[in-house]
């Protein structure tokens, strides 16, 4: 094919068209007219053309040796690139109350965004969807009550004007943080403490005093002498600190019994509970949880959990009841040194009760539990709670530090997370681009088609009186699931109408958001409808961000094949492409099919980068010119063609393929899901009209 370009591309209102090498005639309007969406927030510096796909389904023509037939893509052009990132060690809000380093997040942990309901923002629970690191160059933000941040100068928090990146562009114009601005939060997280002996006894003395049962007991009976009874018992309704308590005490050589101490009813939960009836548990117990005589730091942390895990609640404030005077005076005593503000009440129903609640709002309640580490859960939630407080999130200063780090994002389903108190944004095919009168290498990053009417257009081109059911396949062009799929969905809606017609398709992606649909696409594997394929070209982790920085890390792809496995989805792994010069070394090609086999990829195929399109080569050679200048020479040398040398495509399919089945596995491509009851069933008819797809390999974002 070649492209028809216009004077001026997309000047205004535009009509898209392409002409058929082979054919005559123009082939006629491609989409109706087309909307520009200037890209926002995290895709800042993109342009979205919403067009109306006049047909979605594309045939690929003539002897084309891929095996399937039929092709969709909603996009055109892809918007993986990403680039916004934190320093590693930054705390992240789960969904739990508790923090952990960005580092350490994976895909599937729960944490909290925040969502706009009526007037307020508010902090909600959201699936972390992808996690991936990369390096940049790190800038550091201070605020006033000196809270600090480490991270990329596109990184961007929420202020009170808006989201703003933390430095300004070095082209063009962009939101930025300034010393007028101040973000949105709570301020910098408080370090969690350690659990050494001083908290264990600390938390055990909180909490048996709370809540336990601790005594000797005498009785008269037939024996000649009274009989003495110990007992421990610690009764509630929540495991976690049955759990923890049952730990500390095996950590100090006292064992306990589990027991159901009351069944459930209509009206009351199950009450589980831990004993110990032995003189030397009884002893060992009493030591434990005794009044330190000078307590340390780390024992009040421990006693203040362990008195809110057995009396404390968190309705909108912190509470801890008792009506024993000294528990009443550690616990004031014990929050007073970590400077909470802190107020005795008390109740006319019940005057013996006595209440310690702490005062300033959500700020110090969060601090609280970061501060002590309480473990009941229910306890130390806030869902729904309005985005709002008293802590000065100036911006003082915003400092470029003049060294890059390794930095990490994560995608989330509010597209937004909490890092160390403040509220953060996440981050969420060439030759195509040159037949819609666009350039191959910028607009192919930067200006994304997107088929707004796609999900409609298959439902309607899936009509039984015109489609005979055979195999669709997505993300042969542009990756389905690229960062805009978060926006759009529409790759979602279109799995949905694949689902609903019976009809089989497969997925090639390089994207972990895949498992987002892992629902939709576990009803389709029970149909076998479907196949899918992580594009995963190495696990060299060093050639990764040098080609492909805004994917997913290797490691990540593979887990995503393991857990879409689990799911009892045929998932196999595409190498590809293996690039010359950068990955196709006998020891990254023995690593990567070994890692595919070991993630249970049930095929695993291979394509070496071919360059079929001159837009492509002079794309790829240009970018590989700046950053492996002497790969880009021989790369052009070789390539004569459009692909590889003979003996080079040998060597890797050889050295591939002993890798892979002394991994015990086989080298070979995925069949497309073609149920034979459900072709039978359908009606052969004239196939439809279609563009043919210039199908050649998983674009390249380089």
């Amino acid at each position: 094919m070649r492209a028809c370009r216009p004077a001026s591309p997309l000047a205004g209102p535009a009509q898209l068209r392409w002409d058929l090498a082979d054919e005559p005639a123009a082939q006629g309007a491609m989409f109706e007219t087309v909307r520009r969406e200037v890209g926002r927030g995290e895709f800042r510096g993109m342009e979205f053309l919403h067009v109306e796909a006049k047909r979605l389904l594309n045939e690929v023509r003539g002897a084309s040796d891929l095996p399937f037939r039929w092709t969709v893509n909603p996009y055109r052009g892809c918007s993986h690139a990403c680039s916004y990132c934190l320093a590693g060690d930054t705390p992240i809000l789960l969904a739990d109350g508790t923090t952990k380093p960005i580092a350490d997040l994976r895909a599937g942990d729960q944490v909290y965004g925040t969502e706009r309901r009526g007037m307020y923002r508010r902090y909600v629970p959201t699936e972390v969807l992808d996690h991936w690191e990369t390096e940049k160059e790190a800038w550091r933000v201070t605020l006033a009550d000196g809270t600090e941040l480490v991270a990329s100068g596109d990184h961007r928090f929420l202020t009170e004007r808006g989201w703003k990146h933390v430095a300004a562009a070095t082209v063009g114009q962009r939101p930025h943080l300034t010393t007028n601005n101040s973000l949105l939060g709570v301020g910098a997280f408080t370090a969690a403490p350690k659990h050494d002996e001083d908290y264990q006894r600390g938390y055990l003395c909180g909490m048996v005093r709370g809540d336990g049962t601790l005594g000797a007991y005498t009785y008269e009976g037939r024996r000649p002498s009274p009989e003495t009874v110990y007992r421990f018992r610690l009764a509630l309704i929540d495991d976690e600190p049955l759990d923890r308590v049952t730990s500390y005490l095996g950590d100090h050589d006292v064992a306990v019994q589990r027991f159901t101490f009351s069944a459930a009813t209509d009206v009351r939960k199950e009450v589980r509970a831990i004993r110990a009836q032995s003189r030397a548990a009884f002893e060992r117990v009493s030591s434990l949880v005794a009044w330190a005589a000078e307590p340390r730091e780390s024992w009040d942390r421990g006693f203040l959990a362990g008195i809110f895990d057995a009396e404390g609640s968190s309705n909108g404030v912190v509470r801890i009841a008792n009506t024993d005077d000294v528990v009443i005076r550690e616990t004031v005593r014990a929050l007073e040194r970590f400077g909470f503000a802190v107020v005795v009440e008390s109740q006319s129903e019940r005057p013996a009760m006595r209440y310690v609640r702490i005062l300033g709002g959500f700020r110090e309640r969060l601090r609280f539990f970061h501060l002590v580490d309480p473990c009941i859960t229910r306890k130390r939630t806030f869902d729904d709670l309005a985005v709002k407080g008293d802590a000065d999130l100036r911006v003082v200063a915003v400092e470029r530090l003049g060294f890059t780090i390794p930095m990490y994002d994560i995608t989330t389903g509010t597209g937004d997370f909490v890092a160390n108190g403040v509220i953060s944004h996440n981050c969420f095919a060439r030759p195509t681009h040159t037949y819609l009168g666009l350039d191959a290498g910028s607009d192919f990053d930067q200006r994304v088609v997107v088929k707004v009417n796609a999900v409609e257009r298959l439902k309607a081109e899936l009509h039984p009186g015109r489609w005979r059911g055979e195999a669709v396949a997505m993300g042969t062009n542009t990756d389905p699931y690229q960062r805009c799929e978060g926006k759009y969905r529409l790759t979602r809606g279109l799995i949905q109408v694949l689902i609903d017609a019976g009809n089989p398709f497969s997925i090639l992606t390089k994207s972990t958001l895949i498992l987002r649909d892992l629902d939709l696409l576990t009803v389709a594997a029970r149909r076998g409808l479907v196949r899918v394929s992580l594009s995963i070209a190495t696990v060299d982790e060093d050639v990764w961000r040098a080609t492909e920085p805004g994917t997913p890390p290797p490691a990540r792809r593979l887990r995503a094949v393991e857990q879409l496995r689990a799911a009892g989805i045929p998932c196999g792994v595409l190498i590809a492409p293996i690039l010359p010069g950068l990955s196709d070394g006998d020891d990254q090609l023995a690593a990567i099919g070994r890692a595919a086999v070991e993630a249970g990829a049930i095929s695993i195929g291979h394509v070496v980068l071919h360059l079929r399109h001159p837009e492509v080569r002079e794309v790829y050679l240009s970018r590989l010119r700046e950053t492996h200048p002497e790969v880009a020479d021989a790369t052009d040398r070789r390539y004569l063609g459009k692909a590889a040398p003979k003996a080079d495509r040998e060597r890797i399919a050889s050295v591939l393929g002993d890798a892979i089945r002394a991994a015990g596995g086989e080298l070979g491509a995925m069949e497309p899901p073609v149920p034979a009851a459900l072709v039978e069933l359908r009606r052969p008819v004239r196939s439809p009209k279609a563009a043919a797809d210039p199908t050649s390999q998983l674009a390249l974002p380089l």
